[in-house]
């Protein structure tokens, strides 16, 4: 099977180069340290110089030509990057050094013109294995330590700030990290997704983007040591609640899509339970004109329930606006389901430190929402992902609560992107431990980013490579799309979602043309919709997933695995 049939994309797959030393083992791919290991146990994810534009993008480096030696008992590497932004040029000569019980990793940058960035320096990132809720100890800058643990449930805020020294105990090994050069911080990373705890240079609560100039000279340095003789992990069962069902399927329509003469037909292509109609109160378009593409599309497409996504100006008492909206709906003829209220101003990310934008208190939103849409189930949360819902939630006697998903927020490599499915139960528990005895609702969760919560736009992607915070990933359409797709409901189904909404009608993040494999394997989901959750277990770069009398299996590697192709997927008797 070629690239394109894959990955659908030409652009070559970046492998990285494993470097060995004694009992230490680790990828170079793109000058950063991934999967360090000792003695095959995993103890830091990645070690990375980093640069962010100011939309949180990554600037990808170029890499220059990589120098290594032996010096007595260690192996020692030196090689330059160069980041360019906007005009400007930032250098930075690195110096790794493996021994046998610690590793040091050494940067210093050089600055050329006027650098504009959000964050530059070195990013550590913890596994999350054997490490969620494991003792922590953080010395800070004054000297002091505090004993602490890594979060279990996943944090809003950072749970560790003005790092020095941390050191905390895995897998039968003491592992320690010292930063030097800047104020070092950690945010629980899971909420995006990634399946790791992050150490990064300066703190969220200084001003971004900043400007590096000539004048600016950065030196910074992560040493990590280890101690213990380490032990295998071993994945863990995952235990299904009993009565636990697979979730009701639906697509996201925009009133453009609504009003495609093919949407009905590509429905019933996938047959999806449900529909979730965006309509955005802050276009150009009433809100009133919006409604009637979608009353016309459920003449055409009559099978499914339909969703009102609605997001709201809100300038001031909320109760006018709602009023309004329900005012259009009725005369619109749309029978409803369900009305998901969100603020617009939430559809952006509101890091700590920064000021939260003006809008109406969510208990003011969501009682005048009752008042105005009496009899139709109430949903909250965000439209964005679980970052934002963790850090401004919803209050209580809401009908559900709902958040979406992208996996390419701070890394889009393939192996970055399948990652993130370990993360996904741990958003889930996190998630069902804010919403409590509400409906739970995964929104629209795809590779590529609808809206990008964290800047002022999606990635431009015009050569089709594989690019964070885009809003075309070619992934989608090709194989690794849908093995990607059946991870995510694997990953998920133990929780019990109500609905999840893994792809869009029409455009990157939909169908096709209906030969998309993403679109073959959700018909044979959709079909499954309310079925027992019998088993849902990711292992061996497998997911399993079976569903009443009907077992789903995906390849989410490269390589041939038994009898599944790289990344092919199968659904048979169970």
């Amino acid at each position: 099977m070629g690239a394109l049939a894959l990955y659908g994309t030409a652009e070559p797959v970046e492998e990285a180069e494993i470097i060995r030393h004694g009992d230490v083992s680790l990828g170079f791919q793109d000058g950063a340290l991934r999967h360090i290991r000792v003695g095959g146990t995993e103890i830091i994810r990645q070690i990375a110089f980093l640069v962010r534009d100011r939309d949180w993008g990554t600037v990808r480096p170029e890499i220059g030509v990589v120098g290594r030696e032996t010096t007595g008992d260690n192996l020692v590497f030196r090689f330059p990057m160069v980041f360019r932004s906007n005009g400007a040029e930032q250098h930075v000569s690195l110096s790794l050094t493996i021994g046998a019980t610690s590793l040091s990793f050494a940067a210093e940058s050089r600055i050329s013109g006027m650098f504009e960035t959000n964050r530059t320096g070195f990013t550590v990132l913890h596994p999350i294995t054997g490490v969620a809720g494991a003792p922590a100890r953080v010395t800070h800058s004054d000297g002091s330590v505090e004993e602490s643990r890594f979060p279990d449930l996943i944090e809003p805020w950072q749970p560790f700030m003005d790092i020095v020294h941390l050191e905390h105990e895995a897998h039968g090994l003491t592992i320690s990290c010292a930063f030097e050069g800047d104020t070092f911080e950690m945010e629980d990373q899971r909420q995006w997704g990634d399946a790791s705890y992050k150490t990064y240079n300066r703190p969220l609560a200084l001003p971004w983007p900043y400007q590096l100039t000539g004048a600016d000279t950065l030196r910074q340095s992560v040493t990590l040591s280890w101690s213990g003789a380490g032990n295998a992990v071993k994945a863990k069962p995952v235990v299904i609640p009993a009565g636990t069902v697979f979730p009701d399927l639906a697509l996201v329509v925009t009133p453009d899509e609504a009003r495609n003469p093919e949407a009905a037909q590509m429905l019933a292509l996938v047959a999806p339970q449900r529909v979730l109609a965006h309509v955005d109160a802050t276009l150009p378009e009433p809100v009133s004109g919006q409604l009637a593409a979608f009353a016309a599309l459920q003449v055409a497409y009559p099978a499914a329930l339909y969703d009102l996504e609605l997001i709201c100006r809100f300038r001031g008492d909320p109760a006018p606006e709602l009023t309004s909206h329900a005012r259009d709906l009725g005369a619109s003829g749309l029978a409803v389901a369900s009305v998901f209220v969100c603020p617009s101003v939430d559809r952006q990310s509101t890091p700590p430190g920064s000021a939260w934008p003006d809008c109406p208190p969510l208990d003011e939103i969501h009682a005048a929402a009752a008042r105005t849409f009496p009899g139709i189930k109430r949903g909250g949360g965000m439209a964005s992902f679980f970052p934002e819902l963790n850090r401004k939630r919803p209050p209580a006697g809401i009908d559900f609560i709902s958040h979406g998903f992208c996996p390419t927020v701070h890394a889009s490599d393939d192996l970055a992107v399948m990652e993130t499915l370990e993360a996904v139960p741990h958003i889930a528990r996190s998630a069902r431990a804010i919403i409590g005895a509400a409906e739970y609702r995964i929104g629209p969760s795809t590779i590529a980013m609808r809206q990008n919560p964290y800047g002022s736009r999606t990635i431009p992607n015009p050569k089709g490579g594989r690019v964070t915070m885009t809003d075309d990933d070619p992934r989608h359409r090709a194989a690794f799309g849908a093995a990607w797709t059946l991870g995510m409901a694997t990953a998920l189904a133990p929780f019990a979602p109500a609905v999840w909404s893994p792809a869009a009608l029409f455009g990157p993040r939909g169908l096709g043309d209906g030969a998309w494999p993403v679109a073959q394997l959700l018909r044979e989901l959709a079909a499954s919709a309310g079925q027992p959750v019998i088993a849902a277990q990711i292992e061996g770069g497998e997911a399993r997933l079976r569903l009443g009398a009907r077992l789903f299996r995906a390849n989410l590697t490269a390589l041939q695995t038994g009898d599944l192709p790289p990344f092919g997927w199968v659904v048979m008797p169970a």
